[in-house]
């Protein structure tokens, strides 16, 4: 018997939401959409019963949080987390081989994927909300509650866990709703939400209005202009430079913000166009696009997901093991790891960590912060590629799928045989390359706009897949637009 018939009568049972039948209208699909958008705002907002307000770790996932969409202390603190986790398994597996799902195909292995993820989504979130609750000092019980309660602290702790299990669970779903009926992804849609928020913060944010808010770029400029906020020197002293462009003026973060939008938005559009003809419709003829971000910026979770884990692992290691070697991880005061291996693993996330020779307060060497740079880029652009491939091929956006898909169109290259193995030859000669590259300068890119630093803190692979996925979901908007003025589009793209 195999995994697949031992393991179906539980995975064809798992919850799913229903898939519309027919056509959804665009309008419907965009009301879906802002539904769940509003709902995931609101959960965000909802604050952890029995939760102690400050702990000594404090938001250890922050410098993580604009790509895990989950929000510090609220019922969707794992944010996408286990969704992420989950689907680097998945694809890894896939990958192998390991599975032997047709996932193309056969409807049954579809519904047993589907079931597997959901399956693999509720062990991520075991696995990673119950050491950070249980043992870990992220999520610390609120004493006055463990008293009020009389169940203990570790029945307290209990309840936080169960309720961020099920803002994880909600997420899934949430993430199911949007891909089934509105427009793009909800892992998308929740990382734009939190980025955007948090860039909108950066630019307009106000301690006048909020004080435990800092102002943001243009409330800062106000102030320097006005002349209400004072410089540490003059704007043509080093100190007062230093300040305008890598302190409160933050002009370089301004700088690295655009420029990430600029450069993303023009890889997107770079592409080779593969020319394509029908082979019965005489002078129907179209194109096969290769964008130079052939696999999107989607991979690039994946890897800041494994980098996320590995950091949380070193968390927990250092949390229950007394005696952990320096060289290992060595954490401070405020659980965050200040030198050794896991320090090594650590992304750069601003100027101020390796800029020493602008003042930067750096207590490491220069030569161990050049190091910690290179293992960032290492793991960026290797990892980055990799990932990229992975995607490619587990997603149906190979040379073998995307021949395939093309010879079922009933389209053919112009001067080429109609057949399936001569158009994968003509694929390979552009995929592999173009996914490779790439995967390897997104990654280059978020470990850029980390260095330099960017408006509201965001994280420079949250922006560029903010910036990717808004670009992607402009052009889905389009398309739908486009079908539903002419209904026979549809047909053509196999969409009813």
């Amino acid at each position: 018997m195999s995994w697949k018939e031992t393991a179906e009568p539980v995975l064809t049972r798992m919850p799913t939401v229903a898939r519309p039948e027919g056509h959804v209208p665009f309008k419907r699909k965009l009301l879906w959409t802002a539904g769940i958008l509003v709902m995931y705002f609101f959960l965000t907002n909802v604050t952890l019963y029995g939760l102690q307000t400050t702990t000594q770790g404090g938001d250890f996932y922050g410098q993580f949080r604009s790509i895990l969409a989950g929000a510090s202390g609220s019922i969707l603190q794992l944010g996408i987390g286990p969704i992420v986790t989950a689907s680097i398994v998945l694809q890894l597996l896939g990958g192998a081989d390991l599975l032997g799902l047709d996932t193309e195909n056969d409807p049954r292995d579809q519904v047993l994927y589907q079931g597997l993820q959901k399956l693999l989504v509720g062990v991520m979130i075991v696995l990673t909300g119950a050491p950070m609750v249980f043992a870990s000092p992220l999520l610390n019980a609120d004493p006055q509650v463990v008293q009020q309660l009389g169940i203990g602290t570790r029945g307290v702790e209990g309840i936080i866990f169960a309720q961020i299990a099920v803002g994880g669970i909600l997420l899934l779903f949430m993430d199911e709703i949007v891909s089934k009926w509105g427009v793009g992804s909800g892992v998308g849609l929740f990382i734009i939400a939190g980025v955007s928020q948090r860039l909108v913060g950066g630019l307009f944010s106000w301690s006048g209005l909020t004080p435990t808010s800092s102002d943001g770029f243009i409330a800062v400029w106000i102030g320097i202009l006005t002349g209400s906020t004072e410089l540490p020197g003059s704007p043509l002293t080093s100190d007062g430079l230093s300040a305008i462009f890598l302190g409160q003026g933050m002009i370089l973060a301004m700088i690295t913000t655009v420029l990430i939008f600029v450069v993303v938005v023009y890889a997107e559009s770079v592409r080779v166009e593969i020319p394509l003809s029908h082979a019965r419709v005489k002078g129907a003829r179209g194109k096969f696009p290769v964008k130079l971000i052939y696999a999107s910026v989607l991979p690039m979770i994946l890897v800041r997901a494994l980098q996320a884990n590995l950091q949380f692992l070193g968390q927990i290691v250092h949390s229950q093991w007394n005696g952990m070697p320096a060289w290992l991880g060595d954490y401070g005061d405020q659980g965050q790891v200040t030198e050794g291996l896991f320090w090594y693993l650590k992304p750069i996330q601003s100027p101020e960590e390796w800029m020493w020779f602008v003042g930067a307060t750096v207590t490491a060497d220069w030569w161990q912060v050049m190091l910690r740079i290179g293992v960032d880029l290492t793991f960026m652009i290797v990892g980055g590629a990799i990932f990229a491939i992975f995607w490619v091929e587990t997603t149906g956006m190979g040379p073998e799928a995307t021949a395939q898909q093309i010879q079922n169109s009933g389209m053919q290259i112009p001067g080429f045989r109609r057949n399936p193995q001569v158009i994968e030859k003509v694929m390979e000669r552009y995929i592999p390359q173009v996914t490779v590259i790439g995967g390897a300068l997104v990654g280059l890119l978020a470990v850029m706009a980390n260095m330099l630093g960017t408006i509201g803190q965001v994280s420079g692979t949250g922006l560029l897949l903010t910036v990717s996925i808004t670009y992607k979901l402009y052009e889905e908007i389009a398309e739908e637009q486009l079908m539903e003025m002419h209904p026979m589009m549809r047909q053509m793209f196999g969409s009813e």
